[in-house]
């Protein structure tokens, strides 16, 4: 299985990367000089200057690269999440942050494991699947793999028994195909989702509505559906493993480090954040591995240098299951520590390499304008970029919404689609979110550029 834990917080800032497929170019431009896709050249006073001199693509690639390959998914409360909980507190803790992790219950999750015994299937893919909780856990099963089509009317062949049994998957047929499977002799069940219109594609997924099936039973991702069945028109025999465990009694972690203002402990506060968490089956390095990098290089350059306000950097687990960490960070916020917040600027997604992404969208979850709205947007004018700005646009889903229930001014940052912020890259909560498919450096070093100026206008001013 993906999740193993046992790396210690320290552990994790000495534990080897595992070589990405493909690394991107690590952008460089000098500080007056047109960043990509800008229309006009900046106008940087000394403050930006001192950001953006001091930021590196390369230290927040690193960063990825221990999320998302040497971690891999990191799936709410699941160990592989704590371990990235652990080395994101680590880094806090090395550049010189009072870091703390803020523990949370989270539900039980279901996940499984596709192991390709003869190697036909793509190795620079996750093929981390989710299992149902009403199919056998904590189980390794083997067999060939037999395509039956829809599982609502199945054609079944005449060798199923001991086999791994795929099938075009629906809801309502589920019961009653899993039953008949198991009479049939197979040893396991793979679901395939139904394909998502472009540019979405389906995301693995635990299947539910079943009551102790005697077989693991899971569900896989559009992509990985595609290449198992590209594999079976060209072989004979596509023999899988698939492991399945359950994790329950969950606790998931915010990772927050503070450094004190000059201000001193009544003083205004300023928060970059993102969320590290992923869904299942994806090595999460767009959604939200990028935000969580940019947090983390930010934290660094801003370690050296002083503010008025009290500088806070989060990093929020379990926001894929509905905002569950910063939701309850937020609750446990006291009013007058409420009223000390300026501004907090949420990234999430903010490093796609999808050709389309050229807008950098402001959201909001009222739609209006705020104090962190205002400093992106002064800030995307003072480095060219006015005319990739779009919003405030209202929109919630992102760790933003959390503060701004409560009235604190907050935004979620992102590069997305120029037609609508629901226009998200194909490879969104996939397999495919990797660092060779989905991640450019360039956009990445203009949204830290972006979201470490407007941090500092707000944090020097407040």
């Amino acid at each position: 299985m993906t999740d193993k834990s046992g790396l210690s917080r320290r552990g994790l800032l000495i534990a080897g990367v595992a070589a990405a497929t493909a690394v991107p170019v690590a952008p460089a431009w000098g500080a007056d000089e047109l960043r990509p896709g800008a229309v006009t050249r900046p106008k940087l006073d000394k403050y930006d200057r001192q950001i953006v001199s001091g930021l590196s693509s390369d230290h927040a690639l690193q960063h990825l690269q221990v999320l998302s390959e040497h971690i891999g998914p990191r799936v709410g409360g699941t160990p592989s999440e704590k371990r990235a909980a652990d080395y994101i507190a680590g880094q806090l803790d090395k550049f010189g942050y009072r870091t703390r992790l803020e523990p949370f219950p989270v539900a039980d999750k279901f996940l499984a494991q596709i192991i390709d015994v003869r190697g036909m299937l793509p190795d620079d893919l996750c093929w981390q699947a989710g299992a149902a909780p009403g199919g056998k856990l904590d189980v390794t099963v083997e067999g060939p793999v037999r395509d039956v089509g829809p599982a609502g009317a199945p054609v079944w062949p005449t060798d199923v028994a001991g086999a791994i049994v795929i099938a075009d998957d629906t809801a309502a047929a589920r019961p009653a195909f899993v039953a008949e499977a198991v009479a049939r002799g197979a040893v396991g069940v793979i679901l395939l989702p139904a394909d998502q219109v472009f540019p979405r594609r389906a995301s693995a997924f635990s299947p539910s509505g079943l009551t102790n099936a005697p077989i693991p039973v899971i569900g896989v991702a559009q992509v990985q559906k595609r290449l198992i069945r590209e594999a079976l028109a060209v072989v004979t025999a596509l023999p899988l493993r698939i492991s399945t465990a359950a994790y329950r009694g969950l606790i998931s972690n915010n990772v927050v480090g503070e450094r004190r203002g000059k201000s001193g402990v009544d003083g205004p506060i300023v928060m970059v954040s993102g969320h590290y968490d992923s869904v299942i089956g994806a090595p999460g390095v767009n959604d939200d591995g990028s935000g969580t990098v940019l947090t983390m290089e930010l934290a660094r350059v801003f370690s050296r240098i002083p503010t008025d306000a009290t500088l806070r950097f989060a990093l929020w687990g379990s926001e894929e299951q509905g905002l569950i960490g910063s939701r309850y960070h937020v609750a446990q916020l006291p009013q007058p520590q409420r009223d000390r917040y300026r501004a907090v600027f949420q990234n999430d997604m903010v490093a796609t390499s999808w050709d389309p992404a050229v807008t950098y969208w402001l959201l909001s979850f009222t739609g209006l304008a705020n104090t962190a709205t205002d400093a992106v947007r002064a800030a995307g004018q003072r480095l060219g970029y006015d005319a990739q700005l779009v919003g405030p646009v209202e929109r919630g889903a992102s760790d933003h919404q959390s503060f701004q229930e409560v009235g604190i001014a907050a935004a979620n940052f992102s590069w997305r689609g120029e037609l609508a912020p629901s226009y998200l890259e194909p490879p969104y909560h996939s397999p495919e979110d990797t660092i060779a498919k989905n991640v450019s450096l360039e956009r990445l070093q203009v949204s830290m550029e972006l979201i470490g100026c407007a941090a500092y206008a707000v944090a020097r001013s407040s």
